[in-house]
C-alpha cells in the first residue's frame, strides 16, 4: 500500500477517536439529564460543569484531551510524523462533527490541546499558561481559548515548525468558527463568566 493509504487510515483512526463524546457518555453514566438539554447544549467540559459535578467536568476535559493525544501518538508510532498530523486533523474534526451525534459535537478546545500536546508539548504548555492567565484576569473561558489558540500557530512558526503552524492555523480558524456565538456575546458584553450561574 502507498503512503496515501496510511494517511487515510490515520485520518479515520483520528476521526473515530475524536468522535467519542466523553461528556455525553460520562453524564449518562452518572445519571444526569441529557447534556444536550443543559446550558449551551454543548457536549464539552464547560457545559458538563453546569451539571454541578466538577469531577465529571474534569474527567470530560481529560478524556477529550487524551483522545486527541492518543490519535497523534498511535499514528506517529505506526506511520510517522505526517500521519500524526493527519490524525490530529481527524481527531479535531471528529470532536467537532461526530458521526454518532449527527455531526453536532463540541467546540474543540480540549481536543485542540490534546493534539497539540501529542505533536509539540512545549507549545501545548504555553497554550495552558495563556489560557489560565486570560481566564484569571477576564473570567471568560471562551476568550481564554480564543487568545491561546490565536497565539499557537504564530508560536509554532517562530519555533520553525512550519507544517504544524499551517495545521494549527486551520484548527484555530475552525475553533473560532465554533465559538462564533461566544464571540458575538463577548462583543455585546453578554458572555457568561467562569463561575457565573447560568
Amino acid at each position: 500500500m502507498g503512503p496515501e493509504v496510511f494517511l487515510l487510515v490515520a485520518f479515520v483512526i483520528g476521526y473515530l477517536l475524536g468522535s467519542i463524546p466523553f461528556g455525553l457518555i460520562l453524564t449518562r453514566l452518572a445519571g444526569t439529564q441529557d447534556l444536550r438539554s443543559i446550558g449551551s447544549g454543548n457536549i464539552g467540559a464547560t457545559n458538563v460543569l453546569r451539571t454541578g459535578n466538577k469531577g465529571l467536568a474534569a474527567a470530560t476535559l481529560l478524556g477529550d484531551m487524551l483522545k486527541g493525544t492518543a490519535a497523534v501518538l498511535i499514528a506517529r508510532y505506526l506511520w510517522g510524523p505526517n500521519a500524526a498530523m493527519v490524525a490530529a486533523l481527524g481527531a479535531f474534526l471528529g470532536h467537532l462533527f461526530p458521526i454518532w451525534l449527527k455531526f453536532k459535537g463540541g467546540k474543540g478546545v480540549a481536543t485542540y490541546i490534546g493534539v497539540l500536546a501529542g505533536l509539540f508539548l512545549p507549545v501545548a504548555l504555553m497554550f495552558a499558561v495563556i489560557w489560565i492567565a486570560t481566564a484569571y484576569t477576564t473570567r471568560y473561558s471562551s476568550l481564554s481559548a480564543l487568545v491561546a489558540s490565536f497565539v499557537t500557530p504564530i508560536t509554532l512558526w517562530y519555533f520553525g515548525h512550519y507544517n504544524l503552524a499551517a495545521l494549527f492555523a486551520i484548527l484555530t480558524l475552525l475553533l473560532f468558527y465554533m465559538h462564533r456565538e461566544n464571540i458575538k456575546r463577548l462583543q455585546s458584553g453578554t458572555e457568561g463568566r467562569i463561575g457565573q450561574k447560568s
